[in-house]
């Protein structure tokens, strides 16, 4: 799969590059420190490097030779077929020119989730379209059913990929090499009636089904085909896995799939409330990949499409985050609501008043994008992983931690719902009076903290906040449902949290501490200036903010805190969190920092990968992105701090 380029093109991109081979996005050649010379070359692409595609019901990456790396079907949480990012040997799909693996121009169809590559070869140019398809829905998903109501458009269930030569000639390869199960099952591949343009490949239970105009043939686990294409010349393959293994029988047929799916994004996003700002384009990716993680069939967001990438390079914090927080609720309901997709933001509430609770009426800190509550965590020893980050993990044993801050993240994301649309189905009352009651009888016990640390529990600061936010908008609510009682009941809870905060959890100088038995920093005390715990005038909340800025960043990056001062039950260090550094500059600009707050913003979007997308952290050292890939925290954040900035310049315009 790594061939080089011809010795000339070698050369030429040497000499342009001033002798720096930077393999990851624009961050990589804005700053020559950032490239590590002296690191061994690796088979895996640099994580940033990939392109994100998603049908809403699942999501691919596309390294930067065309191959797809990482495809998990039906949905976000199946066992993947195509596993190459965490195994070499795990599954992949490439459609390009033949001997060549170096694109000359990545990028998506404006305002879509369709991914175009531009190719040169010494003997001409072609274009690839890549797009996990959605189009007008028939009827009833017999894949992945719904539980929400059917839109018009919905996923096709097929990854559909086209080649158009531009100029001169070019050989074009196809190879489809699925691994079933995370690589554990190589396919066992058939034509159909004895079609080399059509057939299906089999493993560990499952069918897909590869269609193609050129003629294919089957070597071993395999299947493979190659044409010359001549100026204006076209083909296209199609895999499936829709009901009945349907397939686009034709390149029309396939480009209408592509079309389609460019007219769903556009559509869509012309509902979406995009500023015109000078960070428009930031945003509306951002944008369009919380939408791409979000699965359709329940309204729930999967944290990230991956699992097992790795927050240390090389090493054991590898975490499964294709599952639903609901610590991120509070976060997705400010962004969509931001946006102006209120459609999203009612289908994750009502999501969130599906799922289960645990038998005392509390909900769990994260669930399945079904719902379901079990996530058991295994590892796959038989996988390499990431760069050799191991081991790999496969669900997510932090879906029984205790986490007292999940009370507070679903009770603003109510409250702020509420406040959009003007009411409160009578659905989700139930859930505000239990998470309250609950938080009102856990708020003194310690846990794992936001980061669901794997030490000891603790008092932390953040936990004792997002208690004080659960009575806080509890009291809120009562008041809106009219009830009195619970209304002074709750906020007399929301006040005694509030002092024992300010009496346990500030240090002598005036800064929020980790926890209540340590004067180390975290980057979750930053919560306390979004959240308006206290006035953002406040000494103590801007002696955090410089706190923060100050001791705990690397280059200007906010690191979640020092692994060397906490007890987080694992080993190694980690790069800094890129949500972290979003809420710095959100808390910068409430406490009137803005200047401050705009300088990081752009060195943030500076960062972002060539295709505009944001992993979880970010190593200053290096340059690269470390941890599961596109991050929905990520950019979450990011949409939030823009809206605050935006909406500071926009006063500053006024006053």
């Amino acid at each position: 799969m790594t061939s080089n380029p011809d010795s000339a093109e070698a050369a030429a991109a040497i000499s342009g590059a001033g002798g720096l081979v930077a393999a990851g996005g624009r961050n990589a050649l804005a700053t020559s420190g950032w490239v590590n010379q002296g690191a061994p070359h690796s088979p895996f692409p640099p994580i940033e490097d990939y392109a994100f595609l998603s049908n809403c019901h699942t999501g691919a990456l596309v390294a930067p030779d065309g191959s797809v790396d990482w495809l998990c079907v039906p949905r976000f949480d199946s066992p993947s077929i195509f596993g190459a990012v965490l195994d070499r040997e795990a599954g992949m799909f490439r459609l390009g020119p033949y001997g060549i693996n170096h694109s000359t121009a990545r990028d998506y169809e404006p305002g879509t989730n369709v991914l175009l590559t531009t190719w040169r070869t010494q003997t001409g140019w072609v274009l690839v379209r890549d797009a996990l398809s959605i189009g007008p829905a028939t009827g009833p998903d017999i894949v992945t059913p719904h539980s929400r109501p059917p839109y018009d458009d919905d996923a096709d269930h097929l990854f559909v990929r086209t080649v158009e030569c531009l100029d001169g000639h070019v050989d074009v390869e196809l190879i489809c090499e699925p691994a079933f199960d995370y690589g554990r099952t190589p396919a066992t591949w058939s034509f159909v009636d004895d079609d080399r343009h059509m057939a299906d490949g089999s493993g560990a239970g499952m069918t897909v089904r590869l269609r193609s105009d050129m003629a294919m043939g089957i070597e071993g686990n395999r299947i493979r085909g190659r044409r010359r294409l001549k100026t204006g010349e076209r083909v296209y393959c199609v895999l499936s896995w829709a009901d009945q293994l349907a397939t686009p029988g034709t390149y029309a047929d396939a480009q209408a799939c592509i079309d389609n799916t460019t007219s769903y994004w556009r559509n869509w996003l012309a509902g979406a409330r995009i500023p015109d700002h000078r960070w428009r384009d930031a945003l509306q990716r951002s944008a369009i990949t919380v939408k791409g993680l979000t699965y359709m069939p329940t309204g729930a967001t999967v944290a990230a499409l991956t699992t097992s990438l790795p927050e240390t390079p090389h090493g054991e914090r590898n975490w499964d985050y294709r599952y639903t927080w609901m610590r991120d609720s509070s976060f997705t309901m400010q962004a969509l609501h931001y946006l102006n997709l209120d459609w999203e933001a009612d289908e994750f509430m009502q999501f969130v008043a599906d799922i289960e609770p645990n038998h005392d009426g509390t909900l769990q800190i994260m669930y399945g994008i079904d719902g379901r509550r079990d996530l058991t965590e295994k590892t796959r020893d038989d996988l390499s992983g990431y760069r050799g980050a191991r081991p790999v993990r496969v669900g997510n044993s932090a879906f029984d931690q205790r986490q007292n801050d999940v009370f507070g993240a679903v009770l603003d994301s109510v409250l702020l719902h509420t406040r959009r649309s003007q009411r409160m189905p009578r659905r989700l009352w139930p859930i505000v009076t239990s998470q309250a009651d609950s938080a009102a009888k856990v708020w003194r016990n310690p846990d794992q903290g936001i980061w669901e640390a794997r030490g000891d529990p603790q008092h932390y600061v953040s936990s004792k906040l997002m208690c004080w936010i659960a009575m806080d908008r509890a009291s809120r609510l009562a008041e809106i449902r009219g009830h009195p009682d619970a209304k002074k009941r709750w906020a007399d809870t929301a006040k005694e949290i509030h002092e024992d905060i300010l009496a346990h959890g500030v240090r002598d100088d005036g800064v929020l501490r980790q926890h209540y038995d340590t004067d180390s920093l975290d980057a979750s005390t930053l919560l306390a200036v979004l959240y308006n715990f206290l006035p953002p005038s406040d000494e103590r909340m801007r002696n955090t903010v410089e706190a923060i800025a100050k001791h705990l960043t690397e280059d200007g990056f906010v690191l979640r805190y020092r692994t060397n001062e906490t007890d987080d039950g694992l080993s190694g260090k980690e790069g800094s969190f890129l949500i972290c550094s979003f809420w710095l500059v959100s808390a910068l600009t409430a406490t009137g920092e803005v200047a401050r707050g705009i300088e990081l913003m752009e060195r943030l979007l500076k960062v972002g990968s060539s295709m505009n997308l944001y992993a979880e952290e970010f190593d200053t050292k290096t340059g690269r992105h470390l941890g599961n890939f596109p991050q929905a925290f990520s950019h979450l954040a990011l949409i939030q701090a823009a809206s605050r900035i935006i909406l500071a310049e926009r006063l500053a315009e006024v006053s």
